[in-house]
């Protein structure tokens, strides 16, 4: 993908989260310490559910990959957003700019995507647990990551594209802490219609991809409740929507933060606002998901708990 268009700005300036210097050095050690926890928790999870044997499920699959994501997704913005802190003017290129752009419209649409092939996996074991392991086969499982990453791809193509359209003739300051779409169009110095244009084709495809992955989370969902409403064994009942919360709790607030930053981002009077949700979808996000399903999940603490095992008790010296 090319990264350079007919526009005379070679770089961006980014104002960061704050503008208040007093601010600045508290909010980056609290930023680190987000981003340490966040890379230790998704890599902690990784590594429980890689080394042990009775995680190596259809439901554990998709975790580790919703664990990558997350993973990678801090990269993206975290690096540059320190810099804000601690820089007097944090510049980016415009081909950083535009990879920025790229990586975070692919892992937030891998992600929609994967949640959505997650709520498919608890509908099919709960739903129909005697054939879990047939339907959920490692086949249709790497089927099922492999769309996730190429609409995810097709998606990131998609939003990058319609911004590389466009030209940045004398402003070149992105009120923003990251290169996003809203603060970019707001910097265009193309015609009114190509503006229009690339904003309508992105709330488009946004739309698009969170109605789709919606309607089947929430269909999935709907043919659980169904079934767990037949079970006369309040145990049952109990095991099945205990099954489902960690996942529900985290579709709650991805999509709810999501949207809300998607709504306040495109109004030009809520900028403030759209800085502050952003926060929560770029930094939170990722730090609480791996402990949304490590501290919800008794097969998570017993793989855990096998692993420190493993790692601090040794076998005894054995004399001949």
């Amino acid at each position: 993908m090319a990264m350079k268009n007919d526009s005379s700005v070679t770089e961006f300036i980014l104002t960061g989260l704050v503008d208040q210097p007093e601010l600045k050095l508290p909010l980056f050690v609290v930023f680190l310490v987000n981003y340490i926890v966040t890379v230790v928790g998704n890599l902690s999870l990784m590594s429980l559910i890689f080394l042990n044997s009775n995680l190596q499920t259809p439901m554990y699959f998709f975790l580790f990959n919703l664990s990558f994501i997350d993973l990678f997704y801090s990269f993206v913005f975290t690096p540059k957003t320190l810099m804000c802190f601690v820089s007097e003017k944090n510049t980016i290129s415009f081909g950083g700019c535009m990879s920025q752009l790229f990586f975070f419209g692919f892992f937030a649409h891998s992600e929609c995507y994967v949640l959505t092939a997650m709520a498919y996996d608890r509908y099919v074991a709960i739903c129909q647990p005697l054939l879990y392991m047939v339907i959920m086969s490692p086949r249709k499982c790497s089927l099922l990551m492999f769309g996730s990453y190429l609409m995810g791809f097709v998606g990131a193509i998609v939003h990058t594209g319609c911004m590389i359209r466009l030209n940045f003739c004398d402003s070149n300051i992105i009120n923003h802490y990251l290169c996003d779409i809203f603060p970019l169009l707001q910097l265009s110095c193309s015609n009114t219609y190509l503006n229009f244009s690339n904003e309508l084709v992105s709330s488009v495809v946004v739309s698009t991809v969170v109605l789709a992955s919606s309607l089947i989370i929430l269909l999935s969902y709907a043919f659980i409740l169904f079934n767990v409403t037949k079970l006369s064994s309040g145990k049952g009942l109990s095991k099945a929507m205990s099954t489902c919360s960690s996942h529900i709790i985290t579709v709650a607030l991805f999509y709810g933060f999501g949207m809300l930053t998607h709504i306040k981002t495109s109004s030009d009077e809520s900028v403030g606002q759209g800085k502050i949700l952003s926060v929560f979808c770029t930094f939170l996000l990722p730090l609480l998901n791996p402990f949304i399903y490590s501290l919800r999940n008794k097969d998570v603490k017993l793989a855990l708990k096998r692993t420190m095992r493993r790692f601090t008790v040794r076998e005894p010296l054995r004399l001949p």
